[in-house]
């Protein structure tokens, strides 16, 4: 079955161009010219990824994307936006969405994008029954992972510092959750790009240091020593101090 696309961008060109695009890509696309059409169609039939573009009249993708989270739909949302400062791409990260693409952009990285979303909430392959006398292999240790007073349960997706349970999107758990798995090991920007969102972006995109930027907002606490630092030109590393 093809991956279900809910498109909500008011400039006509724009829409009806991504529209037939992401037809030709094999989605099947609702299209709406607004925010609150987008809103009825997404209650009416859950779709498999939302793009919402930002700045629509009356209710906008930023206010379509929070309504949502608030009654608990966790369905990956895409923004479109022609907001490039760091502080506008916040403001898409705190209503909840999980990835943005700038204007002008290229219909590939769209494509992109969408395919590491839709991964990313793709149920995993079984593994094929062995049999009952097959060797079974022993069950982990613990389920969570612990370090630099982080601690995380990757199966029910929570994480804390100290007492704190910590709020993050998809993106934020899943990037919290390399860096931890990799404590003290310094992980290059192509390296978290290729895990995270499953392509490299490039040498210009601001999209890693958005997330890594929002993260720390969310992790770092007064008077204790920040978590994630940058390695100027190569990534970023997790380490206590």
């Amino acid at each position: 079955m093809p991956h279900t696309v809910l498109l909500a961008e008011d400039d006509r060109a724009i829409r009806n161009a991504l529209e037939r695009a992401l037809t030709l890509e094999g989605y099947r696309v609702t299209a709406v010219a607004d925010g609150v059409e987008a809103l009825a169609q997404a209650h009416r039939r859950r779709p498999d990824v939302l793009v919402l573009d930002v700045m629509m009249p009356g209710i906008d993708g930023l206010q379509v994307c929070r309504v949502l989270r608030a009654e608990g739909d966790r369905t990956p949302v895409l923004m479109l936006t022609a907001l490039v400062e760091t502080a506008d791409r916040i403001a898409g990260l705190d209503a909840g969405a999980d990835d943005y693409v700038v204007k002008p952009f290229d219909v590939e990285e769209v494509f992109a994008r969408l395919r590491a979303l839709l991964r990313r909430v793709a149920p995993a392959t079984p593994a094929p029954d062995p049999g009952p006398m097959a060797e079974r292999q022993p069950e982990p240790a613990g389920r969570f992972l612990e370090a630099a007073g982080l601690r995380m349960d990757p199966q029910a997706r929570r994480a804390w510092r100290g007492g704190r349970e910590l709020e993050l999107t998809r993106t934020e758990f899943e990037l919290l959750e390399l860096l931890i798995r990799n404590t003290g090991v310094v992980l290059e920007h192509a390296t978290i790009y290729d895990r995270i969102w499953g392509y490299d972006f490039g040498p210009g995109s601001k999209n890693l240091a958005v997330y890594v930027g929002y993260l720390r907002r969310k992790l770092d606490e007064p008077g204790a020593p920040q978590l994630i630092h940058t390695v100027r030109g190569v990534g970023y590393v997790l380490r206590e101090g």
